[in-house]
């Protein structure tokens, strides 16, 4: 009697854990379908409407400004009730903010259009909370492994979106809706399937497990304490915010710098393809990095990839195609190695009581860097070019990384 009315016994628990992974992989990959829209089209789309280049960054701006809200209340969801309702609303907010932004194109209403955008992004900080996820489903000495898993299974989705601009766009303008709202057309229907596949399929909630490589008190209240962290999760969090705000600084103002030289839609949907497919295919590869070296030498190489990556975007030539490609694909790259080592460094510091709480904290944080950087990306551009955006960018990732990992380390 006592064993049939045990949760689950110490043979279920591996068993539960690799099924709660293969449920996050599905969903993951149906989000970065959807995630892809809004960093391919979201700023032609401001530019189109708004009519003003120093206003294209306000998208991406009001993108990430929503996924920090997303982030915070996402967290807090997850931590009271469970990843599952967490993250399978997350994907319906998203989906929700999916559909405005193709009503609000097809009105010519800026209005809804920005205010979807920001509802967007509060959906979308979903994809990356999952990571947390995965890595809490494994032990300590595959973490980083494990949470590259879950951000590589968006590769798919995420490089497949910005190379279907075209036949979504296509689509939209059979329907008498704008073609850059094509990509939210693919978005809303990704993430809506996202969110049945979390909400039907995780069980039983991976936050409920007993979290390998710690002691698990399940008679402790989730969500009650300070939402607080040691030295480490405010070095990954240091890590992180830096690479987000470099990243979505020269990224965001990539589209428009191409389509102002000439370039076609179809071209900047290949650049962005190959970036996205850079943040997110090298994951398995950075998480075993990570794992096997130490996160901390991990952010100190982030810190090193990506001022390259801005130097290359500042010199390369605006007729080259292939030059942009290889620092969007380098820019990629250094975030993701940032990512995976900030990711390990949280999860390993991180408090059991609040521990959704401060990884959601933690994404807060890159959200407003990314929307700082989206927003002073237009401005930078307006003023000062896109090679001056790049290489100051590249010039703050070499100054903060490397220091704030190396003093954390020697700490």
């Amino acid at each position: 009697m006592t064993q049939t009315t045990t949760p689950a016994t110490a043979a279920d628990m591996p068993r539960a854990r690799r099924r709660a992974l293969t449920v996050l992989v599905a969903s993951q990959t149906l989000g970065g379908a959807g995630m892809a829209a809004g960093i391919t089209v979201g700023a032609l789309l401001a530019q189109d409407l708004l009519g003003s280049t120093g206003l294209a960054g306000l998208p991406a701006a009001l993108f990430t400004t929503g996924a920090a809200l997303g982030a915070a209340v996402l967290g807090r969801l997850c931590q009271r009730f469970g990843r599952r309702p967490g993250l399978a609303l997350g994907n319906a907010v998203a989906a929700l903010g999916s559909s405005g932004v193709v009503a609000g194109a097809a009105a010519r209403w800026p209005a809804l259009l920005l205010t979807a955008l920001f509802v967007y992004g509060a959906g979308t900080a979903t994809g990356l909370l999952a990571r947390y996820t995965g890595a809490e489903l494994a032990p300590p000495e595959r973490r980083g492994r494990a949470a590259g898993t879950v951000l590589f299974a968006m590769t798919l989705g995420a490089v497949a979106g910005p190379n279907l601009v075209g036949p979504t766009g296509a689509l939209a303008h059979t329907w008498g809706i704008p073609r850059l709202a094509g990509p939210f057309l693919l978005a809303a229907a990704a993430y809506t399937a996202a969110a049945l596949v979390l909400l039907i399929r995780l069980r039983p909630d991976p936050l409920r497990l007993p979290q390998p490589g710690k002691p698990h008190d399940a008679t402790a209240a989730p969500g009650t304490g300070p939402v607080r962290g040691g030295p480490g999760v405010v070095t990954g969090a240091t890590v992180m915010i830096t690479a987000q705000l470099v990243m979505i600084a020269v990224m965001t103002m990539t589209p428009v710098h191409m389509t102002g030289h000439g370039h076609s839609t179809q071209a900047v949907g290949l650049v962005i393809g190959l970036h996205v497919g850079a943040m997110f295919l090298p994951s398995p590869l950075s998480g075993l990095l990570t794992d096997r070296l130490g996160a901390r030498r991990v952010a100190v190489a982030a810190g090193a990839v990506l001022p390259g990556a801005g130097l290359l975007a500042s010199l390369a030539p605006p007729a080259s195609v292939l030059l942009q490609a290889c620092a969007l694909v380098l820019l990629g790259a250094g975030w993701n190695l940032a990512l995976l080592s900030g990711t390990a460094l949280i999860t390993d510091a991180a408090p059991a009581g609040n521990r959704a709480a401060v990884q959601g904290l933690a994404d807060v944080g890159m959200s407003v860097a990314g929307a700082t950087g989206a927003m002073a990306s237009g401005l930078v551009v307006g003023t000062g070019g896109y090679p001056v955006l790049a290489a100051a960018a590249g010039a703050l990732a070499l100054a903060v990384i490397p220091a704030v990992a190396l003093r954390g380390a020697h700490r």
